[in-house]
């Protein structure tokens, strides 16, 4: 393959995943992680997670295809795409509850010398290294198997070498991550500035988590018909 096809069709692959990032799953997904942070350096690490786990879910599956020259089963497939549609009911469910109990009253605790207060919720995150990066790593894995059948398709029938392949398919994960995480950064921004008026926060948190779920649930009810 000459390297001018190559570094076209490479480039081309990352302007797409950068465009793959503003999906509607995609955005209900990041979008229930990102309501909750105050800085948009930290939304913008949480979507750069979601397109690592991305693209660590599209190169696993895409490459065993790749080297196999076969395409993702249809019922795989499907049960893929319901995984995601499940995943987005739970982190709708789960952020409409955070917004339903941010209205609780405090409660202090200690970790280790420290005694602080938090809102009402009977469950939060004190973030390190490995719990920022957990949750979204697993959404974007998760999306990404679920795109992995759709990219691999193309990619065989569109280019001959399977160093092209693998290359086209790292490369659309690498833009899918730098636009998320570009995305979410932009996200944050506006959210580190109305932190302060909870009211508002609130209600942000409700309305995504309402969005998520029921993107979820119109999208994963005609998946259990084909499958089940």
């Amino acid at each position: 393959m000459p390297v001018l096809e190559l570094l076209t069709s490479s480039g081309f692959g990352s302007l797409l995943g950068m465009r793959h990032a503003l999906e509607p799953d995609h955005l209900a997904a990041v979008s229930t992680l990102v309501t909750r942070e105050r800085s948009s350096v930290k939304a913008a690490l949480l979507g750069m997670c979601w397109g690592l786990g991305h693209t660590a879910g599209l190169i696993v599956v895409g490459a065993v295809l790749v080297f196999l020259r076969a395409e993702l089963p249809e019922r795989v497939a499907n049960l893929f795409e319901l995984a995601v549609a499940i995943m987005l009911i739970v982190l709708g469910s789960r952020a409409v509850l955070q917004a339903v109990w941010q209205g609780q009253a405090s409660h202090p605790h200690q970790h280790a010398f420290a005694v602080h207060r938090h809102s009402g919720l009977p469950a939060h995150v004190h973030i390190g290294a490995w719990t920022l990066a957990r949750r979204p790593l697993l959404i974007g894995a998760v999306h990404g198997l679920a795109g992995s059948g759709a990219l691999t398709a193309l990619v065989l029938t569109t280019l001959p070498s399977t160093a092209a392949r693998l290359s086209y398919m790292a490369l659309f994960g690498l833009g899918s991550t730098i636009g998320m995480a570009a995305l979410s950064g932009l996200l944050g921004w506006p959210l580190a500035r109305i932190g302060a008026h909870h009211a508002v926060t609130r209600g942000l948190t409700f309305a995504v988590g309402t969005l998520s779920a029921t993107l979820g649930f119109f999208w994963g009810y005609p998946l259990v018909g084909k499958i089940f």
